[in-house]
């Protein structure tokens, strides 16, 4: 993106005793007695409980491969979510090599996909393909709320000119507009830092602080209703960053940490 990104039952056992004795006179015979248990088995009932549905994610890959050939459709304003317009979308960034930002995120978000379905999350994603134009970010948005995700990541790259401008950086909604965006959102980007973090990754040098960016122009977190945050993976214009962000072991790295974040913020 550029930068200006888890009866006992009881067995009834009744002991019946059963004597005779005769009505006849003389000496009474000895009493003959019989007894009888009857055990009769319950049928168990199951304690455990029942499972709770999957958790839900949603993962919104920045940009699209067909934006660039649409300009018109990628430029109409859309609802920014504090009263104002911003385009519906952008082409993204690309690194000096031409490789292009909407493939990076395609190609990270689905790694992660992956990786969370075989850990039993139910995944969407807020486009079908790499080719196609949108969706804007107000309809991307619109997709985690809809969904009533448990969490809503947005995967991209940077694209700032800075000479040594290298690392990632976790942008959340701030000032925020409601309490899932105070509370959920900000724990939602601290667990994604934390894990790039203790994954070796380098935090921003050039933006935010500790490797979290509080911003408020943003408008698929502006608009989120769930807990929400965007991941700039590196900036692609960094020798050291585009050297990871090129090559599928470090996009591989890269959906590993994405995947470690979101895993430790739903718990």
């Amino acid at each position: 993106m550029r930068s200006t990104l888890l009866l006992s039952a009881f067995p009834a056992v009744v002991l019946m005793s059963a004597g005779c004795t005769s009505g006849a006179s003389g000496p009474a015979p000895a009493p003959t007695g019989t007894t009888t248990a009857a055990i009769e088995t319950a049928t168990p009932v199951s304690s455990a409980l029942p499972e709770p549905p999957p958790r839900t994610v949603v993962l919104d890959p920045g940009h699209n491969g067909g934006n660039a050939a649409h300009p018109a459709q990628i430029t109409a304003p859309v609802p920014d979510g504090r009263g104002g317009t911003k385009a519906c979308n952008t082409t993204g960034t690309a690194a000096d090599s031409g490789y292009p930002e909407h493939a990076f995120t395609w190609d990270v978000s689905l790694r992660v996909r992956d990786a969370l379905t075989a850990h039993g999350v139910r995944v969407i994603l807020t486009r079908d393909d790499d080719t196609g134009v949108g969706p804007c970010v107000d309809r991307r948005a619109a997709v985690g709320n809809d969904a009533a995700a448990d969490a809503v990541v947005s995967i991209h790259a940077d694209g700032h000119p800075g000479a040594d401008a290298h690392g990632f950086h976790i942008a959340y909604a701030d000032p925020p507009l409601n309490p899932v965006q105070a509370g959920a959102g900000v724990a939602l980007a601290t667990a994604l830092r934390d894990a790039m973090v203790r994954g070796g990754a380098i935090p921003s040098t050039y933006v935010g602080s500790a490797g979290l960016n509080p911003r408020a122009d943003l408008a698929g977190l502006n608009l989120a209703q769930r807990p929400a945050a965007l991941v700039e993976c590196g900036n692609m214009r960094s020798a050291a960053d585009a050297a990871l962000i090129e090559t599928p072991e470090g996009r591989a790295r890269y959906a590993e940490l994405v995947t470690a974040g979101i895993l430790a913020f739903l718990g």
